[in-house]
């Protein structure tokens, strides 16, 4: 199963020069307890953000799509095309596949109706950015809330993570 999970402000933003705006302890323990022990694809932009001493994401099958034939780096597997590498990872019953971004892969495979299911993390505040999350047609898909956080001490912006899976 493909599944796509991403953090986004109220304006869509993602991110601004090849990173995360926000900090949120919550979210990105969420976002660990996720995807550790599946197979995260990311695009080579969304793969560099991540700094060095993180990478590869650990307890989880690192791949990257680039189209930089020349691309390599240790902990991942490399991939030209985004369709190949879902086909060829998405088939182990053991693993899910997690698409993490950044927001043209996000776009891709939502395009192109490669997602199975959603897990969004909805910041409640705007930000400036240069990376925007696309935007869905909602009506084929169900939505479920799973959780509130609120503004405290280490998360000063309250989220609200949702479940959106296919009707």
């Amino acid at each position: 199963m493909v599944k796509l999970i991403v953090a986004i402000a109220e304006n869509r933003v993602i991110g601004k020069d090849n990173d995360l705006i926000w900090h949120l302890p919550a979210d990105m323990a969420f976002f660990s307890a996720m995807t550790k022990g599946s197979t995260v694809l990311m695009g080579r932009k969304n793969w560099e953000s991540i700094p060095a001493k993180y990478r590869p994401l650990p307890k989880r099958k690192n791949i990257v799509v680039s189209r930089d034939t020349s691309f390599k780096d240790e902990g991942c597997v490399v991939y030209q095309d985004i369709n190949t590498a879902i086909d060829d990872n998405s088939n182990d019953n053991s693993k899910d596949l997690y698409v993490i971004g950044g927001g043209q892969v996000y776009k891709y495979c939502i395009d192109n109706d490669l997602v199975d299911e959603m897990f969004v993390t909805q910041i409640d505040a705007s930000f400036e950015g240069d990376a925007f999350f696309p935007e869905i047609n909602l009506d084929n898909w169900n939505k479920e809330k799973l959780f509130h956080h609120a503004q405290d001490e280490k998360n000063p912006h309250p989220f609200t993570v949702y479940r959106y899976y296919k009707k």
